[in-house]
């Protein structure tokens, strides 16, 4: 490596200037993918594929080229003369050039390019319940991902690589040994509460409910939830996500469902979620790559506690009941606050992640995560996944998959290449539980509901997790949010006593 002459305050110049380069590209990525999803037309897909291509390559370029690299390495060696924001980037840039120098540039973006068209054609092979078209573009992925992590972390496992992307540190061993204690604390439980419900049809959420109504409820939603709407954009999409542009940018989307509700309710707090934590990182982070989530596991944490510990509270009901009764005066005739409560907390045995209970959840995720672990061991091919995708639902669930649509195509993860991601929506409902916790011992979180004022419940999150974004390790932050180390005891108590006292056993 040659060596640089220049001085501290030169190099670190240099380096925000890339940084501030890089960000206007992250920028411009970001909201190209959101284009994507909420308005281009279909048409588009082959274009968009090509220029996230040519942007994403040249951004790959900037990150990875020898000068800037040398600059980050150079900063390495005189952090005791950096400041802490300074000093933290240079770690977390270091790690990821380190990795990203180890793939061709041709190679990365073609793998852009190839997730690019393999999301287009997931919308279309789920609209047609056609799976067999989609499975040679999860083959190439799959095969993409396993020559990245081998190029990136080659002492590593694969799969265990392709995790560490996600959850720093996270392997399969100690995964193994999470969801084995989740599935077998719970699974006693969700056979016995599943023959309790009534008929699902005979709920009166399900049927139609106006989307303008619906509209409106989110934008209540959005109220109750204290988030900037200048700050904040709403999108209709196939797969609701959350995509940060900046702090002060925040794209956020939601699928309405005329019979379904909830539906859009626990989408828009989930995401809120997502959203609040970005909107909330420190404000001397802004255009820095740590003001954002410090992980996906906290990212889903944050999500989670939202939707689970907030929205599906009977406090949350007592508010969410008298709005909805006002915009759907006819749909809610003579439907009770209780029955919104316990339709909220219904659980039983499901097809759709996205729409799976508290209980049952996690196990929504294990198939998720198998299947991921098979297919980068090379134990199934792409074109099994169908098959093997039915046999554990029914396995882990008890349930039959009437079709793809409604199993192995359900969701965009895999096919914007993101394995690995779907074990940090388990373990970000255990973390929520343990904040949700150690948050109790300070904050009236029913009476902050209550109120439509969750200022208190908001501040204890921003001054435990939001505001840090990447400056502080994942594992520091975790410590900060659950009061100690992680126990995964805390999702599963919370989860066992809340269903027993809601179905009466």
């Amino acid at each position: 490596m040659e060596k640089t002459t220049r001085s501290t305050e030169e190099l670190r110049a240099s380096f925000k200037e890339r940084l501030g380069l890089l960000k206007a590209y992250e920028h411009a990525i970001s909201a190209l993918n959101y284009d994507s999803e909420t308005a281009m037309p279909k048409r588009g897909a082959e274009g968009y594929a090509r220029t996230m291509g040519v942007i994403s390559g040249e951004h790959y370029r900037l990150s990875t080229e020898d000068g800037f690299f040398n600059i980050v390495m150079e900063l390495d060696g005189r952090r005791d003369e950096l400041d802490d924001i300074t000093r933290r980037e240079v770690e977390v840039l270091k790690k990821d050039l380190v990795r990203m120098r180890r793939i061709p540039p041709k190679e990365y973006a073609e793998a852009m390019e190839l997730t690019a068209a393999a999301s287009a054609l997931w919308r279309e092979a789920k609209a047609k319940n056609d799976f067999p078209s989609f499975a040679p573009y999860i083959e190439r992925i799959v095969e993409m991902k396993k020559r990245f992590a081998g190029l990136t972390d080659p002492d590593a496992e694969p799969y265990n690589a392709l995790l560490d992307e996600y959850e720093e540190g996270l392997t399969t061993q100690k995964l193994d040994g999470f969801f084995s204690a989740v599935r077998e604390e719970l699974k006693d439980l969700i056979l016995e509460i599943a023959p309790m419900n009534p008929p699902l049809e005979s709920s009166p959420f399900v049927k139609p409910f106006p989307i303008a109504g619906q509209r409106r409820l989110t934008d209540y939603i959005l109220d109750v939830m204290q988030i900037d709407r200048d700050c904040l954009t709403v999108g209709e999409v196939e797969h609701p996500f959350t995509g940060g542009v900046s702090k002060y940018d925040v794209r956020l989307t939601t699928h309405y469902y005329e019979c379904e509700v909830l539906s859009n309710v626990f989408s828009i707090v989930h995401e809120g979620g997502h959203s609040l934590y970005e909107l909330n990182t420190a404000d001397e982070l802004l255009g820095s790559p740590l003001g954002t989530g410090a992980s996906m596991s906290l990212h889903e944490s944050q999500s989670r506690f939202m939707e689970n510990m907030i929205a599906r509270s009977r406090a949350f009901a007592s508010i969410l009941y008298p709005k909805m009764k006002e915009i759907f005066p006819a749909e809610m005739a003579g439907v009770s606050e209780e029955e919104l409560f316990r339709h909220a907390n219904r659980s039983e045995p499901s097809l759709i992640r996205v729409e799976a209970d508290e209980l049952t959840y996690p196990m929504h995720i294990m198939v998720r995560y198998e299947l991921e672990k098979a297919l980068i061991a090379g134990d199934i091919k792409a074109r099994e996944l169908s098959g093997e995708w039915n046999a554990m639902m029914k396995k882990f669930l008890g349930v039959d998959v009437p079709s793809d649509s409604k199993g192995v195509l359900q969701d965009m993860h895999w096919a914007g290449g993101m394995i690995g991601y779907f074990p940090s929506y388990a373990l970000g409902s255990a973390y929520a539980a343990q904040m949700y916790r150690e948050m109790e011992k300070d904050v009236d979180i029913e009476g902050a509901i209550l109120s439509k004022n969750i200022s208190p419940i908001n501040d204890w999150l921003r001054e435990r997790v939001w505001k840090h974004g990447l400056l502080k390790r994942p594992d520091e932050i975790v410590r900060l949010g659950c009061g100690g180390e992680f126990e995964p005891k805390a999702y599963t108590g919370y989860l066992i006593k809340k269903y027993r006292r809601i179905y009466g056993i």
